[in-house]
């Protein structure tokens, strides 16, 4: 069943032609990888999904529900999350509260709920929530430390942590790994894994080739704006056009 569906999605930036007519879905419980050399569109398609960016033309539905057309925090309740290429953390707050952070919009539908069942929401209950992440990614020894002292590994996970907490249908992950070392990018690998296990759509952006094809289920490859290939990670190794798009024409020669 395809929980995410992007449907002739188009996006030009004035004469440049970003997107052209993209189609594909994401099934629900799969790990999805978005690759493509330098500027083929992936971030501008996560942006497009996200309410980021709005399409020049297409349509985009989460499940059966058209969202091309509501903005980014209303795609955020309906159960999308998302992390970006720079983390977009508050340096000042610790490590759990940039986590709490995360479930913004849980407490905000929890306290309208509060006004019809007369439950009272608990912020302290969030904020042991807030710990259980932080502790599973391998951030409890510095849950109480400002964002801004973190080391650069650490701000990546916490970037996941904050999309975590919205327990999200569909999380979007913008270069997730990028530079990370081996160990580090191990330990995406395994999170991610876990997530999926339990249930979340990951759809990623990446650049690091051998993380992709040991994790992804599927692949979507993208080049100069347009859909060049969907598969497995076997298919997309073996598939000359996105040889081609990776190495250049001349692969052969080279």
């Amino acid at each position: 069943m395809s929980v995410l569906r992007i449907e002739d999605v188009s996006r030009r930036f004035r004469t440049v032609r970003a997107l052209e007519r993209i189609s594909t879905s994401v099934e629900a419980g799969e790990i999805r990888g978005l690759i493509g050399p330098n500027g083929a569109g992936k971030t501008t398609l996560i942006n497009i999904v996200t309410g980021f960016l709005p399409p020049t033309s297409g349509h985009i539905y989460l499940a059966d529900r058209r969202i091309d057309r509501t903005r980014a925090h209303e795609r955020v309740a309906l159960g999308l999350a998302r992390t970006f290429q720079t983390p977009q953390l508050c340096a000042a707050l610790t490590v759990r509260d940039n986590i709490v952070i995360g479930a913004h919009r849980r407490l905000a539908s929890a306290r309208f709920r509060t006004l019809l069942t007369k439950r009272r929401i608990s912020v302290r209950a969030l904020r042991a929530e807030a710990e259980e992440v932080g502790r599973w990614l391998g951030l409890g020894d510095v849950l109480g430390e400002p964002a801004g002292a973190l080391s650069y590994g650490h701000t990546r996970l916490l970037e996941i942590g904050r999309a975590v907490i919205q327990r999200p249908r569909v999380l979007l992950l913008d270069e997730p790994v990028a530079g990370m070392n081996e160990a580090e990018g191990e330990r995406v690998a395994e999170i991610l894994r876990a997530l999926r296990d339990d249930g979340t759509t990951i759809l990623l952006v990446e650049h690091d080739m051998p993380f992709v094809m040991q994790l992804c289920d599927r692949l979507t490859v993208l080049d100069y704006g347009n859909l060049l290939a969907d598969g497995t990670p076997a298919e997309i190794r073996a598939n000359p056009d996105v040889q081609a798009a990776y190495l250049g024409k001349r692969r052969s020669a080279a």
